[in-house]
């Protein structure tokens, strides 16, 4: 039983990474500056989502999503650079959150996750993301346009992030006002 939830969690994870991929494709194929970095990035806050909900198990499911279009549609050609990308693009959001169970005192639970606790997160997550790329980029010779690339993808994972996170509050409101109001209305006058 603790293994298929474990395999639930990094394959669910994997699967709604992967869908955000999708419609960031299809909904901002516009926005694209150059190939993986975008203006609007929804996978950025799938990452960080994941990663704040189910820890270990979510950066797993991040890394192997995160493979997946990055061998397969990003850099089919550069299996250095995919396998970097990947890792790179799951370690940001983990250690984002391993800064903020044992700096910030975030409990597994998430209960005590303010919302300005939360806006740090997705604010130091939308740095360490983009920094951590570019400064691999840079190593790896691949200089041309870093500081843009890194302002591009810095706005993109942090817009992807806030219509996430943002989207799901506001859908969490919606759904207990629902509740609330078809409680009230079910009750006997």
């Amino acid at each position: 039983m603790y293994i298929r939830h474990h395999l639930a969690v990094v394959c669910g994870t994997i699967l709604v990474f992967l869908l955000a991929l999708v419609a960031n494709e299809w909904i901002f194929r516009h926005s694209e500056f150059v190939r993986g970095v975008n203006w609007i990035y929804l996978p950025a806050g799938i990452r960080l989502l994941c990663t704040l909900l189910f820890g270990a198990l979510g950066a797993i499911g991040i890394l192997i999503a995160s493979w997946i279009s990055c061998f397969f549609y990003y850099f089919p050609d550069d299996p250095v650079r995919a396998t970097f990308g990947g890792i790179i693009s799951a370690l940001a959001p983990y250690l984002v959150y391993l800064f903020a169970r044992r700096k910030l005192g975030l409990s597994a639970s998430l209960v005590n996750l303010t919302a300005g606790r939360l806006l740090v997160l997705i604010l130091l997550y939308a740095l360490a993301g983009p920094a951590m790329q570019q400064a691999w980029c840079a190593l790896a010779g691949d200089t041309v346009n870093v500081g843009e690339r890194f302002i591009v993808m810095f706005i993109g994972d942090l817009t992807g992030t806030l219509v996430i996170i943002y989207t799901l509050k506001l859908g969490l409101w919606f759904v207990t006002r629902m509740h609330a109001s078809m409680h009230r209305a079910s009750r006997p006058r």
